[in-house]
């Protein structure tokens, strides 16, 4: 049989007097207090009672609300110091701040990082009334406890959210920018320019409105193909004249921007010279796997038949030097054109980024 020492047996009889002077305290407490006591015990909020007249403030007093906020039974919390739950218990601006609300310096309450008793961290803001006794003495303190975890994780979730804006708008900033200096270098003639101007920064913004309806999380290629083609598509009854063709492989926004601005050059040139500049022509739009293998490229096909004989320009223009910056510059692509007689036919081979091989 396991035998417990004097010193044993010492420790816990001081620690069994200890609780029973703490629960006597707290008996003579709630008949002293009386509905008071019984309504702090049924609040939802977190509660506690200390003794104003011991050093360390202990507590005396704590609801249920308390014990379920911190994981504690109510023998492990009474007679102990009110800071054995901070965090940081050397957090010495938290201690000073905790110091004020006990001397009434604090109005608002005080914000401060506690521990529960399975280790895990909160924060709670802590408002601290003295309560007295007729003579005007303070004898206790009531202190009531705001748990502000969900305002913090919200907090933190508002940073991340204004963070992400900011990169967004900053990157949008930079595509209008050259968006507008590349227009710019295209001539002299002001409604050239505005032209060049507007459409693109439409596209722009139809790949936006894409990205939002997706949460700005991705976007699939069958989508982008179709927001850059379909103002084209529905003007003259063109829609049957423009087939897609492909598997929606998911695209994280920088490159589903740059993909809509590519194809919504490939819609304009049709549109001004091509395939969409007259009543017969037709554009098929298809793209593959260049092989099974995991993390192959795709490889993507327009190609346009039907439309006013097609010749090699002399020099490459606005839309081609937008088509070949964005593909090689965010999507470390290639591409080739054809300008082939019946009909220009670009192929673009396409690195297939992370988030569509998890997809």
């Amino acid at each position: 049989m396991l035998q417990r020492s004097p010193r044993d047996m010492s420790k816990i009889t001081k620690k069994s007097n200890e609780q029973k002077g703490a629960e006597a305290e707290v008996e003579s407490f709630r008949k002293n207090r009386g509905p008071f006591v019984v309504a702090a015990e049924t609040t939802r909020m977190a509660m506690v009672f200390t003794d104003a007249t011991e050093p360390h403030n202990p507590i005396i007093f704590a609801n249920d609300s308390f014990l379920s906020l911190t994981g504690y039974d109510r023998e492990e919390v009474l007679a102990k110091s009110f800071n054995f739950l901070m965090a940081h218990g050397a957090d010495a601006k938290a201690l000073a701040r905790i110091k004020n609300e006990f001397e009434g310096k604090s109005n608002s309450g005080t914000e401060v990082l506690y521990r529960r008793k399975d280790k895990s961290e909160f924060w709670a803001a802590v408002f601290i009334s003295p309560v007295r006794e007729a003579s005007g003495n303070v004898v206790q303190y009531f202190a009531s406890f705001v748990d502000l975890t969900k305002h913090k994780d919200d907090e933190v979730k508002s940073k991340l959210l204004i963070d992400e804006l900011n990169h967004r708008v900053k990157n949008t900033l930079s595509t209008v920018q050259s968006i507008v200096w590349q227009a710019m270098r295209t001539g002299s003639d002001p409604d050239v320019i505005k032209e060049a101007i507007e459409s693109r920064l439409l596209a722009l913004s139809r790949s936006h409105d894409l990205l939002t309806r997706e949460n700005w999380e991705n976007a699939g290629l069958f989508d982008i193909v179709h927001d850059a083609v379909e103002p084209f598509a529905a003007a003259d009854g063109r829609r049957e004249r423009i087939v897609l063709k492909g598997e929606n492989i998911r695209f994280p926004p920088p490159a589903a921007l740059t993909l809509g601005i590519v194809f919504n050059e490939l819609a304009t040139n049709a549109a001004k010279y091509g395939a969409l500049s007259n009543e017969a022509g037709s554009i098929q739009i298809e793209w593959t796997k260049k092989s099974k293998s995991e993390g192959a490229p795709i490889l993507l096909h327009w190609t346009e038949k039907d439309g006013p004989p097609v010749t090699t320009p002399s020099r490459k223009g606005y839309g081609t030097r937008v088509i070949e910056r964005g593909l090689a510059h965010e999507l470390e692509s290639t591409m080739h054109l054809d300008f082939a007689p019946d009909g220009l036919a670009c192929t673009m081979t396409i690195p297939i980024p992370r988030i569509a091989r998890r997809g």
